[in-house]
C-alpha cells in the first residue's frame, strides 16, 4: 500500500510513518504539513492508496481539502484531529472519508483502522478484477476505441503538475511557462516529429510569448516577454537543482534523487552544486551551469511517459 500523510505536526506524521513502515504494512510516499498542498490528481498519480489527513490545518484545513479533492482523488481517506464535534465529524464522512480517528493516536487504533481499510481495498480491487475476467469470457467487453496519443489541455496540466511538484518546482514563478511550454510541444507534435529535430528554445520562447500576447503585440514587447520568460525558467530549472543536490547530501539513495536527478541534470553538475552546498571553503568551483534545453526536452518526454490513461494502479 501507498501512503501520504498530511497534517501540520511533524511529530503526529513520524508517528504514523513508524507505525506504517514497522508493521511493514506499506510505504509512506510522501508527506504535507497542510491541505493547501494537496491535490487530487497528483494524489492519482502518485499512486496514493490510503490518505491520512489532520482536520485542523493553519492554511486549507482538513473539510476544505476533502471538497477540494472529493471528485478526484480515487484512494481512501482517514481524518485525524482533536476535534470531536458530532457536525464537523458527519461532515468529513459526507465529505467521503473512510475513518476519523481522533488524537491522541493510539497505536492499536491506527493499525485496526489501516487493516480495515486495506482490506475494503482488496475487497474492491478482488471484485473488479471478477468484473473484468467476467466480462471477458463472456464476450460482454465493448468494442476496444483506439488510445490516442495525444493528451488534451487538461491531462497535459495535471502530469506536467504532477512532474514539477516531483522536480520541487510547483509554486515557483517558472513553473507556469513550463507548463504552457508542455501545451506548445504537445500541440506542436500533432504534426511534426521530434526524432529528427526538436523545436529551438528561441522558437519555443517565440510562440508561447505570441500566444500569451495574443497577435495584437508589437515586436518590442514581445522581446521583452521572450527575455523574462527565459530568466523565470532558468531560475525555477536552478532551484530544481538546488532541490535535488539538497536531497542528495541527506541521502544519496532518496527514490527521487535516484529517479531524477541524473534524468534532467548532467551528473557533475549535481556533484559541483552538492559541494557548493556543502560551503568546502577548499575547493575553488566555477559556477554552476545547467543545459535549458536538455530539462526541457526531458519534461517533455516524462510527460509523454506518464500518460495517465497508461498508468496502472498500484497492485
Amino acid at each position: 500500500m501507498r501512503f501520504f500523510i498530511t497534517d501540520d505536526d511533524c511529530a503526529i506524521r513520524s508517528i504514523l510513518s513508524q507505525i506504517i513502515e514497522n508493521e511493514d504494512l506499506g510505504e509512506v510516499v510522501e508527506e504535507a504539513e497542510d491541505g493547501s498542498l494537496l491535490e487530487g490528481h497528483i494524489l492519482n498519480l502518485k499512486q496514493i492508496d490510503i490518505l491520512f489527513i489532520d482536520l485542523l490545518m493553519p492554511i486549507r484545513d482538513g473539510i476544505e481539502t476533502l471538497r477540494h479533492i472529493k471528485d478526484t482523488f480515487q484512494g481512501k481517506i482517514i481524518m485525524i484531529s482533536q476535534v470531536e464535534s458530532k457536525e464537523l465529524i458527519g461532515e468529513a464522512y459526507s465529505l467521503g472519508i473512510d475513518y476519523y480517528i481522533t488524537k491522541p493516536i493510539n497505536r492499536i487504533e491506527i493499525l485496526t483502522v489501516i487493516r480495515k481499510v486495506m482490506e475494503r481495498i482488496y475487497l474492491e480491487r478482488s471484485i473488479t478484477n471478477i468484473q473484468t475476467s467476467l466480462n471477458s469470457v463472456l464476450h460482454f467487453e465493448q468494442p476496444k476505441v483506439a488510445k490516442s496519443n495525444i493528451f488534451n489541455e487538461k491531462r497535459i496540466i495535471e502530469v506536467g503538475e504532477f512532474l514539477l511538484s516531483e522536480l520541487g518546482i510547483v509554486g515557483e514563478n517558472g513553473s507556469k511557462d513550463l507548463i504552457e511550454i508542455l501545451q506548445y510541444l504537445f500541440m506542436y507534435e500533432r504534426t511534426h516529429t521530434f526524432e529528427q529535430q526538436f523545436p529551438t528554445l528561441k522558437d519555443i520562447f517565440v510562440e508561447i510569448t505570441k500566444k500569451k500576447l495574443g497577435p495584437s503585440a508589437v515586436q518590442a514587447d514581445i522581446n521583452r516577454e521572450i527575455k523574462a520568460v527565459e530568466q523565470r525558467i532558468r531560475r525555477a530549472i536552478n532551484h530544481s537543482l538546488n532541490h535535488f543536490s539538497s536531497l542528495g547530501l541527506t541521502d544519496f539513495s532518496n527514490p527521487k534523487f535516484e529517479n531524477y536527478a541524473s534524468k534532467f541534470f548532467d551528473f557533475t553538475v549535481v556533484r559541483q552544486k552538492m559541494k557548493e552546498l556543502q560551503n568546502d571553503s577548499t575547493i575553488v568551483l566555477s559556477p554552476t551551469r545547467v543545459n535549458t534545453k536538455k530539462f526541457i526536452q526531458v519534461l517533455f518526454f516524462e510527460a509523454k511517459r506518464l500518460n495517465p490513461e497508461e498508468i496502472i494502479r498500484y497492485k
